[in-house]
């Protein structure tokens, strides 16, 4: 909390007084004939010689952030979205009146002003006030300058003082804001079509995930907040809507950390007559072509590490990827669910699961670590996948991918199942686990088989995690920096 009670007082004392005075001390309007932005954009290549031999008259209007009186003058600067303006306020201009009320403004007002735009002598524009008004009163005050808002669990819970005085922070979400624009013309320029899928539904499905659940009065029935749209948007492939794709919130009933939030973005896209293969290229360009629109390269530092988006990317088997960072196994062990028993059980893992989680298990603990180059992880246990196509010559594995970016899971593809059938066995297996305990097991969807039953072409499908991207993309350590407004514990009295 910020400690604020005595400066508090101060300012609800100054607003009775402004009531006393009949000054509106929370206006409804204001219009500029200039924003802040703009102003300094329209007189950026203007001399001082220039603006002094013309009558550049400006109104515009911001939040004070700083103030300096110097006797019956001022230098003061206001902030409106991402830029400053010094402005100078002075008896000769205000009257006696004026300047006192301007010199009982404190740093957090919005204030408006009109004047003549000029250059002082150490050439920063500047607005010269000959009028003044208060738009909005402030009643806490802002951080120290020097010291600011450092706290991480303040700066989250008060996102809107975060925006205010670290304005690092701002350029994180304008960058945000800009990488989704980016992606949806990426899709909309292949002929994707933009979608919206149901965020409330009947069954957790998409992903192995904990849901969080709720009820709906009228309908008598829980429903799940979505893990992931995966069904829903393949339900469209099934209805002739080739190409789709999604960009909206998930919701996983999980633990919170720097690469989790229980409430995060996604894109999820499908491609009809496509398989893995070719949404690797796809995502090479996906990612380029977006680092390139906000970043202006493909080659980003990520916490002191350098990353090269340039296509192509490394790709790399689940199997060979346990070959090459695990030490001493062979190629014979991953065959046998003994052997790979004994293998995680060195390393201190879970050894009562299957073949397939046994495999992923020692995976993430040998090789994850060393995906810091943008990697694909190709070729799944079938067992871990219950929505991918088994590979023709291998069933026991299926093609599937995801891929790393600075030992971080970015995204996850795989070619869809597309057997009505095999998709019915491997629900109902999902069912199994469910029953044996595992919450995070797949439901069965007997609507989703259904519609693979009316048949489902060739299809491809990816989602990627839109807040680890521009954790990557603004070289920011947590996902709660690329948040606006991350979850937080119940904030203590």
């Amino acid at each position: 909390m910020l400690e604020t009670t005595d400066q508090r007082e101060q300012r609800i004392a100054k607003l009775d007084e402004l009531a006393a005075n009949n000054i509106p001390a929370y206006v409804n309007s204001f219009h500029v004939t200039a924003s802040i932005t703009e102003l300094l954009r329209l007189y950026a290549e203007k001399t001082k010689e220039e603006l002094e031999a013309n009558e550049y008259v400006t109104t515009t209007a911001g939040r004070m952030m700083s103030m300096r009186i110097q006797g019956k003058t001022s230098f003061a600067h206001i902030q409106s979205g991402t830029d400053r303006v010094q402005i100078y306020a002075r008896t000769k201009e205000l009257g006696d009146e004026g300047f006192k009320f301007y010199k009982s403004l404190d740093i957090g007002d919005f204030v408006g002003i009109t004047g003549r735009v000029f250059r002082t002598n150490t050439q920063e524009l500047t607005v010269l006030v000959t009028e003044l008004k208060l738009l909005s009163k402030s009643l806490r005050p802002l951080p120290e300058k020097w010291h600011g808002l450092t706290n991480v669990e303040t700066r989250y819970r008060q996102r809107y003082v975060d925006l205010i005085v670290n304005p690092h922070v701002k350029e994180i979400f304008i960058k945000r804001a800009k990488a989704i624009a980016a992606i949806r013309q990426f899709f909309l320029s292949r002929d994707f079509l933009e979608v919206e899928t149901p965020m409330m539904q009947p069954i957790a499905g998409g992903a192995t995930a904990k849901p969080f659940v709720t009820h709906h009065n009228a309908l008598n029935m829980s429903l799940y907040l979505r893990i992931a749209p995966e069904l829903y948007l393949k339900r469209l492939i099934v209805g002739g809507f080739e190409r789709v794709f999604e960009i909206n919130r998930n919701f996983r009933n999980e633990g919170i950390s720097t690469r989790h939030n229980p409430e995060f973005t996604m894109l999820e896209f499908y491609m009809a007559y496509a398989d893995y293969n070719d949404l690797m290229p796809l995502t090479e360009q996906l990612y380029s072509s977006v680092a390139q629109e906000v970043a202006g390269t493909m080659k980003l530092t990520y916490q002191g590490q350098e990353i090269d988006l340039t296509p192509p990317w490394t790709r790399l088997t689940i199997k060979d990827g346990i070959l090459k960072y695990a030490e001493g196994v062979t190629p014979a062990d991953l065959e046998s669910e003994d052997a790979l028993r004994r293998i995680a059980g060195s390393m201190g893992l879970d050894t009562n699961v299957g073949k397939g989680k046994l495999l992923m298990a020692i995976f993430e603990h040998v090789a994850e670590p060393h995906l810091v180059q943008p990697t694909f992880v190709m070729d799944f246990p079938t067992e871990v996948s219950p929505l991918s196509k088994a590979k023709p010559n291998d069933p026991e594995f299926v093609e599937r991918f995801e891929f790393y970016i600075a030992c971080q899971e970015m995204g996850n593809a795989f070619t869809e199942l597309n057997d009505p059938l095999d998709q019915k066995r491997r629900f109902e297996k999902q069912t199994e686990e469910h029953e044996k305990g595992d919450e995070e097991a797949h439901q069965m969807d007997e609507d989703y088989v259904r519609a693979l039953e009316y048949g489902m072409p060739p299809t491809a499908g990816e989602g990627i995690g839109i807040d680890r991207l521009i954790m990557l993309l603004t070289d920011s350590p947590s996902i709660r920096e690329v948040i606006l407004f991350p979850h937080m514990r119940k904030e203590q009295a």
